[in-house]
């Protein structure tokens, strides 16, 4: 490990040039802050600096929290993003994950971490860059302890762009991310404004999922397992159960619980709604893992589904296709979500002028044996748009 040796050039791990101009003081309007204006207005070595954007240790937490807060001050751009501002660039992509609260031991590892989820998400980015042999960095954040600040501007100094997963950075961090190099947001909130979304219409799909129990199979008692409060996607399906049941005032949701996207809090649910004083004729769960869980609390409790009671999830994952009996869910396209994120990314760097702008993916109702179809059931339905809170037929109209 390079030792530190004051401010001279030759003590700077990230190889910047000697700044000639004598610091910030004599910058020209409109110059590119360089790592020794943050030494020198942090009142630390340029190696402190190098060492504290990478992610090092041996530096105090005082010293880390100064320089970091002289960063976000001058607007300085670590590393890789700068040379990729300047078009020299590493032909490289971030992707940032999140994972989700950690499940209890006896669940398995995929649960902690939305594997099911990001592994497709990943198949979709690696077949994007894998044509042109760019690369991809990968890092997860704790879904409860937040976004660090340290790990975002350590990897944003390494790659030519960033993708974020799932809305757990806000937007007043995404907006500085994206001051700083081109971001899009994988499975974000519609409403972002600051930078790209590319994501499911989980307000669609959510819609056509109740619409299809109250209708088809003549649901009125709905039990909801929402999912975490930082996911984007958890609050577009949310809004879409209640839209669908503003339009069927004889249905009525008779509870709720927040769950985690993990099959341990659907089995928690599941235990709640059995130990209720309302019994539900349908729960409508914000993910398939808490609709398995809560499939799995049913059947240790001898309540047979569709039978006594409706269970239905959202996404479509494969495990959901084997359970006693099958799950009928939404599929939302998550491949294509990191393909067409990828490729909304890899505009954005050739061209970072591009205005930012929203894309919302179609999704399937995916019709099995849960919700009350007939035993060997087996469709899928495109779901259209909506339209004043309503489904659009193939025709366009409501």
């Amino acid at each position: 490990m390079r030792r530190s040796t004051g401010g001279s050039a030759a003590a700077d791990p990230a190889g910047h040039a000697a700044d000639q101009g004598g610091g910030t003081a004599d910058r020209g309007a409109g110059s590119v802050v360089t790592l020794y204006d943050v030494a020198s207005l942090a009142g630390v070595s340029t190696a402190t600096v190098s060492r504290v954007v990478h992610g090092m240790d041996r530096v105090r937490d005082s010293t880390r929290a100064r320089v970091l807060e002289v960063i976000e001050q001058l607007g300085y751009v670590p590393d890789g993003a700068a040379q990729s501002l300047s078009r020299r660039r590493k032909d490289v992509i971030g992707l940032v994950g999140v994972e989700h609260s950690r499940a209890p031991k006896q669940q398995y590892d995929i649960e902690a971490m939305s594997l099911l989820f990001y592994d497709e998400i990943l198949r979709g980015v690696e077949a994007t860059i894998r044509p042109s042999n760019w690369s991809m960095l990968i890092t997860y954040l704790e879904e409860d302890r937040g976004p660090d600040l340290r790990r975002l501007l350590s990897l944003s100094g390494k790659v030519d762009g960033l993708l974020i997963g799932e809305g757990i950075v806000p937007p007043d961090m995404i907006g500085r991310l994206a001051e700083r190099l081109p971001v899009v947001v994988v499975a974000g909130n519609p409403r972002e404004r600051s930078a790209d979304v590319v994501t499911a219409d989980n307000r669609a799909g959510s819609i056509a999922l109740v619409t299809h129990l109250i209708e088809v199979h003549d649901r009125r008692r709905l039990y909801y397992v929402d999912g975490p409060s930082t996911a984007p996607d958890a609050m577009e399906r949310r809004r879409g159960l209640t839209q669908a049941l503003k339009d069927y005032p004889q249905c009525q949701l008779v509870g709720s619980s927040q769950g985690k996207f993990t099959v341990a809090s659907g089995e928690e649910a599941g235990q709640t709604v059995l130990a209720g004083d309302v019994a539900p004729d349908a729960v409508v769960c914000a993910n398939d893992q808490m609709a398995i869980g809560v499939l799995q609390s049913f059947s240790k409790a001898g309540v047979r589904v569709p039978d006594g009671v409706s269970v239905v999830g959202f996404d479509d994952i494969f495990p959901g296709s084997l359970c006693d009996p099958p799950l009928t869910t939404v599929h939302q396209p998550m491949r294509l979500l990191g393909e067409r994120a990828c490729h909304r990314l890899l505009d954005r760097i050739a061209r970072p002028s591009l205005r930012p702008r929203v894309e919302l993916l179609p999704t399937e109702l995916v019709l099995r044996s849960s919700c009350g179809c007939p035993p060997g059931t087996m469709t899928r339905q495109p779901v259209p748009r909506v339209r004043g809170g309503r489904l659009l037929t193939a025709a366009g109209t409501s």
